[in-house]
């Protein structure tokens, strides 16, 4: 038992770094919404670019490593989110898209799990999304490729496959919004700070799972991620 706190205090949540034996501290994560045109007409909406929405998932949502995620409790349509994930180095407020790019430190490959069917009654009753969104282990992810080895990338293929079939596959090219604008419109909301993760949005081509499944995430240049829904 700790001498400083009435409770043991939370084993830091962090993600393996490329070619490092040290390891990126997760402190919170950001999903962009509807962040693709093509994912943001098959959702059934427009795709003109409006201002970007925001939801959140707990650190500990977190599955690394290689190992397995759960099938989630209460639902029965969990689907998959194909994303590039952006690492945040440098904290900051109010930062302009043209320096945006200082405040990263790398990107790895994530997906966002969503309970749809618990989505979808939270939309219908005008209520967060957080069980369809936030539940736990909702958010894989692979390595961080430091930006200082893998530069910052406006281009590149987003892939998933599902037991070996491609279900998802975009362009970075195609976000709605960029990651320096992304970055510079979040944190007029929050005070970005180190250890933050930024979901940058998923292509189209979502769908379920099941237990059993194994998915294979990829981002042009990056590590790629590979969990087993049990």
């Amino acid at each position: 038992m700790s001498s400083t706190f009435v409770i043991d205090p939370p084993a830091v949540i962090s993600l393996p770094v490329t070619g490092e034996s040290r390891r990126f501290a997760v402190n919170r994560i950001y999903c962009v919404g509807r962040n693709y045109a093509d994912h943001a007409r098959e959702m059934g909406h427009d795709p003109d670019r409006e201002p970007p929405f925001f939801f959140m998932k707990p650190a500990n949502s977190i599955v690394t490593d290689g190992k397995d995620m759960a099938y989630p409790k209460l639902s029965n349509d969990v689907h998959h989110e194909i994303e590039m994930v952006v690492a945040i180095g440098k904290g900051g407020a109010n930062i302009s898209a043209e320096n945006a790019l200082d405040h990263v430190y790398g990107y790895g490959v994530g997906l966002d799990m969503t309970r749809r069917d618990l989505q979808g009654e939270a939309k219908k009753m005008g209520r967060p999304w957080d069980t369809g969104k936030a539940f736990d282990q909702s958010a894989p992810c692979g390595e961080i490729t430091p930006a200082s080895k893998f530069g910052h990338p406006s281009k590149g293929g987003v892939k998933l496959l599902v037991n070996g079939e491609v279900r998802q596959e975009g362009d970075l090219n195609q976000l709605i919004w960029n990651v320096p604008d992304t970055i510079a419109y979040l944190s007029t909301l929050f005070t970005l700070e180190p250890g933050d993760l930024i979901y940058s949005g998923t292509p189209a081509g979502v769908g379920p799972v099941k237990k059993g499944d194994l998915l294979e995430g990829s981002v042009e240049g990056l590590s790629d991620l590979k969990i087993k829904i049990v």
